[in-house]
């Protein structure tokens, strides 16, 4: 079983992260995969962001 609640905290701080954060990530990564991850990560903060901008019909 994995530790549920060290990656809760590792969310908690992923969360967090301003798109330029996540672009630094991408470009310092050292590997292809890792940049991937971050990639990944970064969409998903800015899907997050667009869906609370429709909910609340700022767009």
């Amino acid at each position: 079983m994995c530790d549920v609640k060290k990656f809760e905290k590792i969310y908690e701080e992923i969360k967090f992260l301003q798109p330029e954060d996540t672009l630094q990530l991408v470009l310092e990564a050292e590997t292809e995969e890792q940049r991937d991850f971050y990639e990944m990560v970064g969409n998903f903060l800015l899907q997050r962001k667009q869906r609370q901008v429709i909910e609340r019909k700022l767009f």
